[in-house]
Formats: C-alpha cells, sequence, structure tokens
C-alpha cells in the first residue's frame, strides 16, 4: 500500500469501530518530552510517582517497545457514554468520561479488535494495543498525528470534534509514511476561559496543570485528605472535574443544552437534592467491600473506598447537606477522614 491507500484502509477502520478520528505518526523522541521534565521537576505531578518513575521510557519509547517504529492513534467520544449501562449513580457530579464502565477495558477491547484487522491487512508486521495506563506520552502522539493540539486546559483539541474523547494507540513495527499525517494548528488564540473557570486555580498560564490543586487529581489519584485551602473550591464533584472543559469554545456544541454545567456547584431542583443526599448517603454508610461491588468496573473504583467516602464528605459539606449529620458524625473518629468529617459539620 502506498500512503493514500494506508490512510484510506486506517479512516475505514476508524469508521467501522466507532471512534470520531485517528492519525499516524513516527514513534520518536517526544517533542514535548522537555516541558514534561520540567513539569516533574517542579514537583506539578503530586504523588503520581509512576509519571516521574516513567520519565526514560517516555523520552526512549523504543527503549520498551522495541519492534515499534510506528503509533496508529485513535480518539472515541465519550458524550454521550458508549458504555453507560447500569451505572450506579444518576445525580452525583461524576465527570463525563467516568460515567460508564472503565475505558481500559472496553476501548482496549476495541484497540485490540482494529490490530486484528491491521494484522490481517499486514501480517508480517507488529501491532500492539495501548492505553494511558502505558509508559507513552500519548497526547504528544496525538498531536504529532494530527488529532489535534494541546489547549490551555491540557487537553487534545480538534476543531471538528471538541476534547471530549479518550486517546488509545496501536504501536506497530510499520514504517511511517511521511505524507499522511501532519500535525493541526493551535486554535485556542487569545481565550482563557478554561484557566478562569478552574475553581482551585490549577491551571497555568504555559499550558501546564498544577495536578496538586486540580479537583480530578484530589478526588481521583490522591490517597489523602484535601488541604482546607481547596476544599470549597472543589465544589460539588465526587469524582473527577470537567468544567475546564464544559467553558471551552469547541465543545459549545454538545453541552449547549447543559449550561447547568459550568457551574462550579449545580443548581438541583428538590428531588434531584433528594436523590443525591441518599447516593452521598450510601457512599458515607456501606462498608468498603460494598463499595467495591457498587463500583466494580467503574472508573470510580480507582478512588477506593476511601477516597469515595472522602469526596462524598466534601460535597455534602459543600452543598451544605444538613440532612447527612447523622451519617457525617460517625466518622468524626475515623482515623483519617474525622478531622475532613468535623469540616464539613462546620459548614452547614
Amino acid at each position: 500500500m502506498d500512503a493514500a491507500e494506508q490512510k484510506s484502509f486506517l479512516e475505514k477502520l476508524t469508521g467501522e469501530f466507532g471512534f470520531s478520528h485517528s492519525g499516524w505518526t513516527p514513534l520518536e523522541k517526544p517533542v514535548s518530552i522537555d516541558l514534561y521534565r520540567e513539569w516533574i521537576a517542579q514537583g506539578l505531578h503530586g504523588k503520581m510517582n509512576y509519571l516521574a518513575d516513567h520519565l526514560e521510557a517516555k523520552e526512549n519509547p523504543q527503549s520498551q517497545f522495541p519492534s515499534a517504529k510506528s503509533a496508529f492513534v485513535f480518539a472515541m467520544p465519550y458524550w454521550p457514554h458508549p458504555e453507560s449501562h447500569d451505572f450506579p449513580l444518576k445525580i452525583s457530579r461524576v465527570a463525563a468520561y467516568a460515567k460508564g464502565n472503565d475505558y481500559h477495558f472496553w476501548l482496549k477491547e476495541k484497540l485490540r479488535q482494529v490490530a486484528a484487522k491491521l494484522k490481517a491487512q499486514f501480517p508480517d508486521e507488529v501491532f500492539e494495543v495501548h492505553t494511558d495506563s502505558s509508559p507513552l506520552l500519548e497526547r504528544d502522539l496525538a498531536i504529532r498525528a494530527g488529532l489535534g493540539w494541546i489547549g490551555k486546559n491540557g487537553c487534545v483539541i480538534h476543531p471538528k470534534k471538541g476534547s471530549l474523547f479518550l486517546l488509545g494507540e496501536i504501536l506497530t513495527s510499520l514504517p511511517f509514511q511521511e505524507e499522511a499525517f501532519s500535525p493541526l494548528p493551535d486554535f485556542c488564540g487569545t481565550c482563557r476561559k478554561c484557566i478562569e473557570v478552574c475553581p482551585t486555580q490549577a491551571l497555568l498560564e504555559n499550558r501546564q496543570m498544577d495536578a496538586r490543586r486540580c479537583i480530578s487529581y484530589l478526588s481521583i489519584e490522591s490517597r489523602e485528605v484535601p488541604p482546607k485551602n481547596l476544599r470549597q473550591g472543589w465544589g460539588d464533584w465526587l469524582f473527577g472535574c470537567d468544567l475546564c472543559q464544559t467553558v471551552c469554545p469547541w465543545n459549545q456544541k454538545p453541552f449547549a443544552p447543559i449550561e447547568n454545567s459550568k457551574r462550579p456547584v449545580l443548581e438541583l431542583d428538590p428531588e434531584e437534592e433528594k436523590e443525591l443526599t441518599e447516593e452521598l448517603r450510601q457512599l458515607l454508610t456501606v462498608s468498603g467491600k460494598k463499595l467495591e461491588k457498587i463500583f466494580n468496573g467503574t472508573p470510580l473504583l480507582r478512588a477506593g473506598p476511601f477516597g469515595l467516602k472522602r469526596n462524598a464528605l466534601v460535597v455534602a459539606g459543600n452543598r451544605r447537606l444538613s440532612s447527612l449529620k447523622a451519617e457525617i458524625e460517625s466518622l468524626k473518629d475515623h482515623e483519617k477522614l474525622g478531622e475532613l468529617a468535623s469540616w464539613a459539620l462546620a459548614q452547614f
């Protein structure tokens, strides 16, 4: 196949498996590796130590994937969520990508199916499937493959597809056809809406993010109680945060009917508030094993039982849900959550 034929074949696979767009790029030293190294050196990754541990592998991908010469990069839209059936929460504020089954499973399976088609077409080549759990700078791969540019919110943004998509990669021994794909220009311009909307000021002016202040980090990756100065800014997010995407002009079409999505704290009617209270009550009272069972197969399991109870306390405090006073008081003597429970009660 020449470059045009390979591009056509990739576009066919992209549509067949429900991806919004895709691209292809050589697997080489990332163009953003120096910025990544600086980000790590400044400690902006918080306690995600694995990101620092992966630095050398990300700088030299062939050290981990010696047979790979290039990477196919695929974008999978998650609004509306393609795997949202039986999600256990209806009202609690959860990042859009997490309102369904864990993408590490279903997205990887789709990529495996694509890889099988590629293998059938190129039987002598190697194809390896990866998601963001692999030591790859996948946003760097995405921009070089033409899937978008890195916005001021740190997300890959496409002028027609927005940023509400997940990334997945297939590393291959196929050599890259240089004429096939090229990066897109940056269209953020002077816009600063994402920086201004962030309630904890986690987005920096140089398109970097201070994970230690990010609601997504605090509610998912962190294994600690949040600092007092960030608790009110956290708002009513139970898991993750979408604010820097909901205000992005390139995402206005999908969010236009949901103006409430751009608020630090949602406006709920009495029935919705009641349902939210019951969801938080369950999180605060059931055992850790029961929570693991309830959220099995969803991204929320990444926060673990401690993280989910911690997040529920923050939401209850910021929404001043005094009907949960008894449940919160029962946690005042908890070794790790006691201080946070007292803080939540003080908000009433």
